[in-house]
Order: C-alpha cells, then sequence, then structure tokens
C-alpha cells in the first residue's frame, strides 16, 4: 500500500518522491535503500527517489532537475538549460543538471553527484517563478542567462523558441538589453536579440534562416501562406522568397517523422507546386553545413530566372 501511495505521489512530481514523502507513506529508511539496491527504485539526488525504477525518457530529465532543486533545499532554483527543459523552450539540452542557490550561504560540494553544478545567481524580485512546483528563472531571466553563453545560432534559435511559444514578448526581448548590459558575453547577446523571429516554429527553422542570411539569400518571409484564386489555405512553407515562389521547408525528425506526417508533406507539397510554387527540403545535416542551403536555394532562384515566360 505505502508503495502504491508513492507511485501516485511520483505521477504529479515528473515520476519522482522524497525520502520524507516516503517516510510520511510508511516506509522506514532501511526499506528505501533495499528498493534502490534491489533496482525498483532509483536514486536520483540527495533524498529524492524515482520509484518506479528510472523514469521514462519524457520525464527523466525533468524529475532530475525536480530532484536537484529539492535537494538543495529552500532558496534553490533551476537554472540555464534545466530552466529551459522546465518551460520546454528549444535549445541546447545538456546532461548536467544547473542549479542556483542563495548567495548568502555557502555553495554545497557534491562530490557524489557529478552532474549537478551549482551556481549562485543574484536574482531581482520577479525574476524566480514556479513551474509545476519547482522553483525556476523565469522565461526573461532564462533567455538572457543563456544568450550570454551560447554561439549565435543556439542563442538565436533559443530566443526564437520563447518569443515563438508566448513565453515571452517584443516588449520583454525589448528590456533585455539592459538586463545583460555591464554581464560578460553582453556585445554579442545584444546582436542576437537583433536577429530574433517568433515566427520560427523550430530551431531548424531558425537555423535555416539563418544560413540564408549569412550566405546571401535572406527569405523575404516565414510561413508562407499559399491560397488558391478562392482564398483557400493550400499549405504554408516555413521560409519563403515571393519574388521566386520558392519555398524551403525544414524537415525535423520530430514533426515530420511519422507516416502520417510523411503522406501529409507530400500532399501538402504536391498542391503547393500545383500553385506554381517550387520547394525545397531541408534537414538537420543540411543546416550544419554552412553553404548547402543558400547554395542550394541560389541555384533554385537562379532556374526560375532563367525561365522563359509563357
Amino acid at each position: 500500500m505505502p508503495l502504491e501511495i508513492l507511485r501516485r505521489v511520483a505521477l504529479g512530481q515528473d515520476g519522482m518522491v522524497t525520502m520524507s514523502q516516503a517516510l510520511a507513506a510508511g516506509l522506514t529508511r532501511h526499506h528505501v535503500r533495499q528498493l534502490c539496491r534491489s533496482g525498483r527504485w532509483t536514486r536520483l539526488s540527495r533524498g529524492c527517489y524515482a520509484p518506479a525504477g528510472q523514469p521514462p525518457d519524457a520525464l527523466a530529465r525533468r524529475a532530475r532537475i525536480r530532484a536537484a532543486v529539492t535537494s538543495l533545499g529552500p532558496g534553490a532554483f533551476a537554472v540555464l538549460d534545466s530552466a529551459l527543459a522546465l518551460h520546454e523552450i528549444a535549445g541546447p539540452r545538456q546532461s548536467a543538471v544547473h542549479v542556483s542557490v542563495p548567495v548568502d550561504r555557502p555553495r554545497p560540494q557534491r562530490h557524489t553527484d557529478p552532474m549537478l553544478v551549482v551556481h549562485q545567481f543574484t536574482v531581482a524580485p520577479g525574476d524566480v517563478v514556479d513551474v509545476a512546483g519547482v522553483p525556476t528563472t523565469s522565461p526573461l531571466r532564462t533567455v538572457t542567462d543563456m544568450i550570454l553563453r551560447l554561439d549565435r545560432y543556439p542563442a538565436v534559435s533559443v530566443l526564437d523558441s520563447a518569443l515563438n511559444r508566448g513565453l515571452v514578448t517584443p516588449e520583454d526581448l525589448a528590456t533585455a538589453p539592459a538586463i545583460v548590459r555591464g554581464r560578460r558575453g553582453a556585445p554579442a547577446a545584444r546582436s542576437h536579440l537583433a536577429e530574433v523571429d517568433g515566427r520560427a516554429q523550430s530551431p531548424l527553422e531558425t537555423w535555416s534562416r539563418l544560413r540564408c542570411v549569412d550566405g546571401g539569400v535572406p527569405p523575404d518571409v516565414l510561413q508562407q501562406e499559399v491560397r488558391d484564386g478562392d482564398g483557400h489555405l493550400l499549405g504554408i512553407g516555413d521560409l519563403g522568397w515571393r519574388a521566386a515562389r520558392l519555398i524551403a521547408e525544414a524537415d525535423g525528425a520530430g514533426p515530420h517523422g511519422t507516416p502520417e506526417a510523411l503522406f501529409a508533406d507530400r500532399r501538402r507539397q504536391n498542391r503547393l507546386v500545383n500553385a506554381g510554387w517550387r520547394v525545397l527540403r531541408f534537414t538537420w545535416s543540411d543546416a550544419l553545413r554552412p553553404d548547402y542551403i543558400p547554395h542550394t536555394v541560389r541555384q533554385a532562384m537562379a532556374l526560375t530566372r532563367s525561365r522563359p515566360l509563357r
């Protein structure tokens, strides 16, 4: 019975329970140690456990973050890419968990938990919010902290994702230069802010756009709508060059990886082609090659210009 109670508790806590909750449910410390030794439970951090063994992949990172924050006690909060994960902002995902503790207490050293990185961030009122019971930096503070540490492409991807999801607004980002002023990396962060475009729906779209910008063929529009003569929507292209009637699609493994998505993509592409648009398709392997996407776009635009008028 105590184990069933704790499994239900874990469902509301990203697959995690604390030692205090285990004791309150009727277990003893010895019983908890036995469960861990047998593999039925997994220790996530000091005093924090996954009662069903290793939590599912979708919950594993959130469970580790929650456990790390909980284990560090009152005043601890998730920061950096751990805060990105809690807010579900697209960005780099490191194996380490980043947590800040109050600046007025000694920074703990966790030699038994090498994947925990403890910081001491100075925060202003409103910089820390609650995400499903886990204290974490606000979306605006999170993205400003991240763009000070990231290179241009991942930094702009983080900003685009937060803006696209409505977690920050253009007005919020207008205050970001003041937030980063005087901090290491501020000049680069300000240039990243100048390139944000919340119409990008994935990091791959951001990377594809930036490759085109760097290659001298910036798209005129993102999320290009194509309609028929009666105004019916035929499809939406990720990047568009209207004069050339050219669309580029960024095909990430997630949204486009199922058979249903593949079939829908093909039907939409047929509608766009029949409406007089050419469609290019790019993947992550393409985006990682600096010259490939802009070169391919230039070739397609040149072919459009060379076609004889009918």
